[in-house]
């Protein structure tokens, strides 16, 4: 479209510029030749009024030197009565228009070798007629002619080159928003959901952009109502079958115990590998927009009010602590609950009954710090646990809990970090950046930090240990 347009713009400005030029040119040509022979009747004209005083040889001779043209002039008088024909300066044009000027009494002109004459009539005193012949070179006739010409090829060409430079800007203003839609369309056909496209260029070109973006939005939220749905079925599922698996621990020995057992740990694996098949099937995730997200410090009061009562049926202390104000996180409410179940139905299935669970909250200028920690054996192994919450997995442990809780934490900017509690076991700690600002001053997302015991990981107060 746009070479198109350049084209069609030099083809009519080229025809434009030729039907103004030649005729100009034309016009130039001939006000330079008017020009030239005004001259010469000026210097005809210098002559006319001493040929009708004298027609002395010496006098006239002397006026034709006063003009300064008598290297161009020529006067013809014809003879009259005792009295001789004169001829002054060089004759040029032929003795036949010299008489025929004579005999009509009108100016003409003629063309001579290396130029044209004039041939003015002027009345004498004894009634003839005398004819002033002045020679016009052709270089006096195109003289300033190629310059002039010249000017006007110079002006043709920028108005053709303008306007090609015009058109050009026009094409690339009416191209541009195609190639972004197209670009944008590419973009999301690839999974990018958050490629949208400018509204700007010609009518069409906005309005076929606001529908695509309308399209846009209309596929995200149709896709975010979905990841809504699979993460809360996901926590659904999940937690009560951690329930499901505690309770059938407690059944005693025996056949009908065993096979309870191994039909909820076949359960919880099926529910495992339908739940991970669904997250790898999952779009890429859309970061949440202005306005959206939970209150933090909800979320984690109902969670913990559902787990603390199997953490008292199995007498586990636990702790809530910074969830008495509002906490904001640019994190769905479905995502936090989700990834607090995922970790807390870690801390009831790798460690004894009686094991003591805290959850802390920590609210700063740029971010949010969950700790969810024990009291249990710990994790012997960080870095194979964060690796198995990527994706690679191992013997024993499905990954899936860590995996939730990474995801979320790197949808805000921020990371997840496996080290030592304060109360002798593990810690996770989920950092959730505000804002979309990167972390500052910290390691790889999904790094793993060692400590020695008793020592903070986080830079904010910590509350006091359980009792």
């Amino acid at each position: 479209m746009r070479w198109a347009l350049v084209k069609v713009c030099l083809a009519v400005t080229t025809m434009v510029v030729v039907a103004f030029a030649v005729p100009l040119g034309l016009v130039i040509r001939e006000m330079a030749r008017d020009r030239a022979f005004s001259n010469a009747e000026r210097e005809a004209a210098a002559v006319a009024p001493a040929l009708s005083i004298t027609t002395d040889r010496d006098q006239l001779e002397r006026v034709v030197a006063s003009a300064g043209s008598d290297a161009g002039m020529a006067v013809h008088i014809p003879a009259s009565g005792d009295a001789a024909a004169v001829d002054l300066g060089r004759r040029r044009a032929a003795a036949d228009d010299i008489a025929t000027v004579r005999r009509l009494g009108r100016a003409s002109t003629s063309e001579v070798p290396g130029g044209s004459t004039l041939l003015q009539p002027v009345a004498l005193s004894s009634g003839e007629i005398a004819v002033v012949e002045v020679y016009v070179p052709d270089a006096e006739v195109t003289n300033g002619l190629a310059t002039a010409w010249a000017v006007l090829a110079g002006v043709g060409l920028a108005l053709i080159v303008g306007s090609v430079a015009v058109a050009d800007r026009l094409g690339v203003r009416m191209v541009r928003p195609a190639q972004r839609l197209v670009e944008g369309a590419h973009e999301l056909g690839e999974g990018k959901l958050g490629a949208r496209v400018p509204e700007e260029g010609p009518n069409e070109l906005r309005l076929a952009a606001a529908a695509f973006n309308s399209m846009a939005d209309q596929v995200v939220q149709l896709l975010a109502n979905e990841r809504e749905l699979a993460a809360d079925l996901s926590h659904r599922l999940r937690t009560p079958l951690t329930v499901l698996r505690l309770n059938a621990a407690s059944l005693g020995d025996g056949p009908a115990a065993e096979q309870t057992r191994a039909a909820v740990a076949q359960l919880e694996r099926e529910v495992d590998t339908i739940i991970r098949t669904a997250r790898d099937a999952k779009p890429q995730t859309v970061a949440a927009g202005p306005g959206a997200g939970c209150d933090a410090a909800e979320v984690v009061r109902e969670r913990m009010a559902f787990w603390s009562a199997l953490a008292e049926d199995e007498g586990r202390k636990v702790r809530v602590a910074g969830v008495d104000r509002p906490v904001r996180i640019p994190v769905a409410r479905a995502d936090l609950a989700a990834a607090l179940d995922a970790l807390l139905g870690n801390v009831f299935r790798h460690t004894p009954e009686g094991t003591a669970f805290a959850v802390d909250v920590h609210n700063g200028e740029d971010a949010v710090i969950v700790l969810v920690s024990d009291a249990g054996p710990g994790i012997s192994d960080p870095e194979a646990a964060m690796a198995r919450g990527r994706g690679s997995g191992s013997a024993g442990s499905t990954g899936l809990g860590l995996d939730i809780v990474r995801r979320l934490a790197e949808s805000t900017g921020g990371d997840v970090r496996i080290g030592s509690s304060v109360l002798g076991g593990t810690e996770v700690r989920i950092w959730i950046q505000l804002g979309g600002r990167a972390p500052e001053r910290r390691g790889h997302r999904g790094a793993v930090r060692r400590r020695r015991p008793g020592k903070l990981v986080s830079t904010f107060n910590r509350p006091r240990s359980l009792p």
